[in-house]
């Protein structure tokens, strides 16, 4: 990109294909709304064969933080959809300053000499809100000249035209035509007393210079989006075509916010949670966008062909998450974590797998139910649409962290068992306990007893099992007959049978299919857990 080069004197064609753009602002996390705002722009460029630009606004230097900026871009990272452009505004200054001038020699700015919106010449609008400052927007050129010689500060201010019936207008996409009387709209900076350029005037001068042909984003914005239409007319650019999201909001109706609703709002939280990034973006796109055919669990590709700007909605997007649970002071302390795990080198990671916050950090999570059950569901269902190679990868990761060491091996064994009994990838440490541990924890020996038998039909199922297990090969045929000869031989039912096995290897009742289970443990940690069942119930 060429900074120095003057803007041309007409509107440019806009490009054939669409140019879309992301521009957050590093003064935060990387909010849920932001990211489906970026993943609006990307499904739409991708659909239509265009570009995707990330620009960070970034001027605002007194609030950005480099912090913020590290949480953008690890939340983009882990969606793990690309771009095609790279810029930081805070390096296109002279841009922007440029388009200023422009303006400013057109007559369609002015200098405001005046520190601040204060004084007896204020004009105000009809809900006392302020318009302009008729002493500054009167000043002659000369007088105006004179004093910014003389080196007296002054802010840029757009001109907004004052003439009886003057009217702002544009088309959106999502929410129609958009009208706004001239007149109640202030004279908005457009460069500030230090000479740095708005928000406004920045946003305007970059999208010219990057040739944006469709601004996608947030509600919040349509406010500003007639001074943005003012900024592009006068500087001689058709305005892109706009198109406003329907905002996120709390079950309550509230705009989401950290501060009132805790991490939930944040991309990383889903991340560290366990989330899978392609069933998280799909949740994210059914907040306010519907396909045609109502569908709702849907691959990235699906979601790319059926995308378009028709599907959005224009009511509020609600996410249904526990408020309650929702508050930074409510977290789960079901992970123990050891932070320095030495992983073994056969460990392979997808590249867009994150070892969770966590587990890097105090082994604390949001509860389960603080999330939208629409989320939870749209990540069950695409865990299990995984391969078990594809699994097994993203779960190993998480296991190491959280200090337990397995081989890629024993994780695809593992993996096809909890598959379906996990909503999050982080269940795997709960769902998959029994094989990661030597040692069981306690539990509750009654749970040995099977149904209508007792403490002694138990010790001699399991006696039975130990006998009959040391001399099988541990194969899932092998393992079914000869547990069911058992079964026959002390004339008890098969589940009696079952039971007592399954919670000695297991340590509860609810756990995966018997045989599978015996055949992962493995013979000598299976002998070795019904000896201890056995001197439980001695």
């Amino acid at each position: 990109m060429n900074q120095s080069s003057r803007f041309p004197p007409d509107t440019p064609p806009l490009a054939s294909k669409p140019r879309v753009r992301f521009a957050p602002s590093p003064t935060g996390f990387l909010h849920v709304g932001s990211a489906r705002t970026f993943i609006f722009n990307w499904l739409y460029a991708r659909h239509n064969g265009g570009t995707m630009i990330l620009r960070l606004d970034d001027t605002d230097v007194g609030r950005n933080t480099e912090a913020s900026v590290t949480s953008i871009f690890e939340g983009l990272k882990w969606l793990n959809l690309n771009w095609d452009e790279e810029y930081k505004q805070s390096e296109r200054g002279a841009l922007h300053r440029q388009m200023a001038q422009t303006i400013f020699k057109k007559g369609l700015a002015y200098r405001d000499f005046t520190p601040a919106h204060s004084g007896d010449s204020e004009r105000s609008g009809a809900q006392g809100t302020w318009l302009f400052n008729p002493g500054m927007r009167e000043l002659s050129s000369a007088e105006s000249d004179r004093r910014s010689a003389s080196g007296e500060s002054f802010a840029l201010r757009f001109r907004v035209p004052r003439e009886a019936g003057q009217l702002v207008r544009f088309t959106d996409a999502v929410y129609g035509e958009q009208v706004k009387a001239a007149a109640d709209i202030e004279d908005f900076a457009l460069l500030r007393s230090d000479g740095m350029p708005t928000y406004h005037l920045a946003s305007c001068a970059d999208d010219v210079d990057l040739r944006i042909s469709h601004i996608i984003r947030g509600q919040d914005h349509l406010s500003n989006t007639y001074k943005h239409v003012l900024i592009f007319q006068a500087a001689g650019f058709k305005p892109p075509q706009f198109a406003h999201l329907p905002l996120l909001v709390a079950p309550d109706g509230t705009k989401l916010s950290k501060r009132r609703h805790g991490p939930v709002v944040s991309v990383t939280t889903y991340r560290d949670a366990g989330f899978l990034p392609e069933a998280f973006i799909n949740f994210l796109c059914l907040l306010g966008w519907s396909p045609k055919n109502d569908r709702e669990n849907m691959a990235l590709q699906e979601l790319t062909d059926s995308f378009s700007l028709e599907g959005i909605n224009r009511s509020n997007a609600v996410v249904n998450f526990k408020e309650s649970a929702a508050s930074p002071d409510v977290v789960a302390s079901n992970v123990v974590i050891t932070p320095d795990v030495d992983i073994p080198s056969d460990t392979v990671m997808p590249s867009n797998t994150v070892i969770p916050s966590e587990a890097r950090d105090l082994g604390i999570a949001p509860p389960e139910d603080t999330f939208d059950p629409k989320a939870l569901w749209l990540n069950a269902e695409h865990i299990r649409a995984l391969a078990v190679e594809e699994l097994s990868a993203r779960l190993q990761p998480i296991v190491h962290s959280a200090g337990f060491i397995v081989t890629q091996e024993r994780m695809r064994q593992i993996t096809p068992l909890i598959r379906e009994r996990i909503k999050l990838l982080r269940d795997v440490l709960t769902a998959a306990d029994f094989f990661l541990v030597d040692q069981l924890p306690p539990y509750d020996s009654a749970e040995l007893i099977p149904q209508k038998g007792d403490t002694a039909m138990a010790l001699k199922v399991l006696k039975k099992a130990q006998e009959v297990l040391a001399h099988t090969d541990f194969k899932h045929d092998s393992l079914d007959q000869a547990l069911r000869a058992a079964a026959q031989e002390l004339e008890i039912k098969a589940g009696q049978m079952f039971q007592p096995i399954r919670v000695a290897v297991c340590g509860r009742k609810n756990a995966p299919p018997l045989f599978e289970t015996l055949e992962v443990l493995g013979k000598d940690t299976t002998l070795g857990r019904l000896n201890q069942a056995i001197r439980r119930m001695a």
